[in-house]
Formats: C-alpha cells, structure tokens, sequence
C-alpha cells in the first residue's frame, strides 16, 4: 500500500515521511512482528528511496542483540542509513515493558538540511527536542491516538515556535485491532508556528509540502529568539 502510494508521487520530492511502525500499526506484540536490524523493510526502503531519488523515513519494531526497539530509519537515495531509538516508550500502553528506550538523539544532514528525527511520545517532552544544535527541521511519526489529538496538534505547533524550525508530524489514521482510533491530524509548521500544510486534517492523504530555508534564516537573524535559550546538560 505505501509502495503504491509512494510511487504515485510525481512532484519533486526530497523526502517521504512514513507513520511510527507503519508496517505494523503501533503494538506490543514484538515477538512475531519484529525484523532484524538489516531486515526486510530497510532493503525495501533503501530500493525504493533509489527508485524514487529521494529519501524515506518512518519506524518499524526491530529486534537488536536481543531487545526490541520502536527505531526510526532514515534512508537516502545513496543507500546510506541513520536510525534513532524511540527515547520515550509510552508506559500508560507499556511501551517500555516491552521496548528498550533509546539514549541518543541525531542530527541528520541531508541535502544543505540538519533534521532531528523523533517519535510520537517523544512529542510531550521539550527538553529532549529543545534546539541546541541549530537543527532547521523537527519531525515526529506517530501513532497519537484521537482521544488525546488536541494535544497532537498543539504540542506540534508549540515546538516549532519554541525551536525556530519547522515541525512536521505525520500520524496514522483508523481503527486498530484494540478498538482504538487515529484521526491523522499529520501536519507542517513553520518557524512562527503558522500551519503551512492544506490537506483534510483527519482523512487519508498525501501531500507534498515546500520547506524554505530562507524562511528559516529570515526570521532566526531577525527575532533571534535561539540567542536567549537556556543553557542545560541531559544526565
């Protein structure tokens, strides 16, 4: 289905940004859904994002010397692989009964840009994506539940102002086997945290949005917010 959906894309694209586990949908059950670190869907992606010439990122359960993690890849054309380790795992769905959390953040470089990759619960907790690296581009995959969405949405705005970057969140949407429903709501902000993707906030869909690193400049020269941020150490 996302191959499909992926190989439809006729505009010019830099990167395709996948849901948290989304060869799965977001589950417990490790075991039997797992992949190994070099597994299926990171030579499916890494042929595809060559195909395409572009670069593909999402998180899948990957099991890893023994242990499960919810780790986002990040895929380029050339074929190269970052990957980032759910830092947050959810307790109130014991996420971290089950999955190792990760203890690293990345910086992406790609293509003149420096990302940082997160996922889902990772979205509640600013410390852990505060911009200390002047990164231009914050991303989150998720599976965020609709009962909870009005926190999706201003969490997502919030850090984009906090940061001077823009963020971009792209959600599932649709019932899960559990009886939970996703209502999507995936969008992209700006540096102000003006809203600057169009499509139906709860439906299905794909968008392809442009991203402005003179945005970016412009305003971080001119308010300079980033200058006053707080120092601190993460222990």
């Amino acid at each position: 289905m996302f191959e499909e959906k992926i190989r439809a894309v006729e505009e010019k694209t830099d990167l395709i940004i996948l849901p948290e586990m989304f060869t799965t949908g977001f589950t417990m059950n490790a075991k039997p859904n797992a992949e190994n670190e070099n597994g299926f869907t990171v030579s499916w992606l890494k042929a595809l994002a060559k195909d395409k010439n572009c670069a593909i990122t999402g998180s899948i359960i990957v099991k890893d010397n023994g242990l499960f993690y919810n780790r986002l890849y990040f895929v380029t054309s050339e074929g190269a692989v970052e990957a980032y380790n759910k830092k947050h795992t959810f307790t109130l769905a014991g996420e971290h009964k089950t999955y190792k959390a990760g203890r690293n953040r990345i910086i992406i470089e790609y293509k003149g840009w420096r990302i940082c990759p997160l996922v889902c619960y990772d979205l509640r907790f600013p410390v852990w994506a505060r911009n200390t690296e002047d990164y231009d581009l914050l991303l989150y995959v998720a599976n965020w539940p609709e009962r909870r969405i009005s926190a999706w949405d201003a969490l997502l705005k919030a850090r984009a102002i906090e940061n001077m970057s823009y963020c971009v969140g792209v959600n599932r949407v649709g019932l899960d086997g559990n009886g939970h429903n996703y209502s999507g709501h995936s969008a992209v902000y700006d540096v102000l945290g003006q809203q600057v993707s169009t499509k139906d906030f709860e439906a299905e869909f794909v968008e392809t949005i442009t991203l402005s690193k003179k945005h970016i400049e412009d305003n971080r020269k001119h308010l300079q917010f980033l200058n006053d941020r707080d120092g601190f150490s993460l222990k």
